[in-house]
């Protein structure tokens, strides 16, 4: 894999988020979201995508019409999202430096992972398939499965450690967006944040609030 590992022991568990951790989708959402305005004919904020980063679907379509004034249903745009998200992400989304190799180091190592992510299903498994990381996890869930209203709160990171029947202090969770990781750490886990460019304007905080940072999975803890 290439890189000087940090020691330090992940724990029993890894749950890990999808987009702009182990995904690099930035590039992804930035074309479904330029699609989506311009089908519309109105500018797309610059701060659009920064303010639905941590929320699921639903909310997500909701703040989008009561900021537009938009006169549409929720499900109308999510159906859009949706068909969009599933051609990128069955085609074009790829993994992070490394996310791979390290995901397949991990369970070889006997650490039980999840995936927690605001993703539906289809797109996360469209996602998952062409990044080749199917066979990667032992459990997978998202907001909507915690009944959650995204990853402002702890929900998800709890729901995946009762899937992966390990206790929340010893699990690692690996995130890019900073309520996440404010999250993660208020359900008592530790956490690795992993750096992406549309979370950059808060890379300085998530740096201070998580207990390691990456750029690349080649800088990830080692396992012990």
């Amino acid at each position: 894999m290439g890189g000087n590992r940090t020691k330090v022991n992940i724990g029993k568990a890894a749950i890990f988020d999808l987009d702009g951790t182990l995904l690099d989708s930035m590039g992804v959402w930035k074309e479904i979201d330029q699609r989506f305005f311009a089908r519309r004919h109105i500018p797309m904020p610059d701060d659009y995508a920064s303010a639905v980063a941590s929320m699921q679907t639903g909310a997500i379509a909701r703040y989008t019409i009561d900021r537009f004034h938009l006169d549409e249903r929720s499900e109308d745009l999510i159906e859009e999202w949706n068909q969009d998200a599933l051609l990128l992400y069955a085609t074009a989304v790829q993994p992070k430096p490394h996310a791979l190799d390290y995901l397949r180091a991990l369970r070889a190592s006997g650490a039980a992972l999840a995936v927690a992510t605001s993703l539906p299903p289809r797109l996360r498994q469209a996602a998952l398939k062409h990044a080749g990381m199917v066979d990667c996890f032992d459990q997978v869930c998202s907001v909507d499965d915690a009944e959650s209203i995204g990853k402002e709160e702890p929900e998800i990171y709890l729901l995946a450690s009762r899937m992966l029947g390990v206790a929340p202090d010893h699990c690692t969770v690996f995130e890019d967006l900073l309520v996440a990781v404010d999250s993660a750490k208020r359900a008592g886990m530790k956490v690795w944040a992993m750096y992406d460019q549309s979370s950059a304007k808060d890379w300085d905080s998530i740096r201070s609030k998580a207990d390691g940072a990456i750029t690349d999975f080649a800088q990830a803890p080692a396992i012990l």
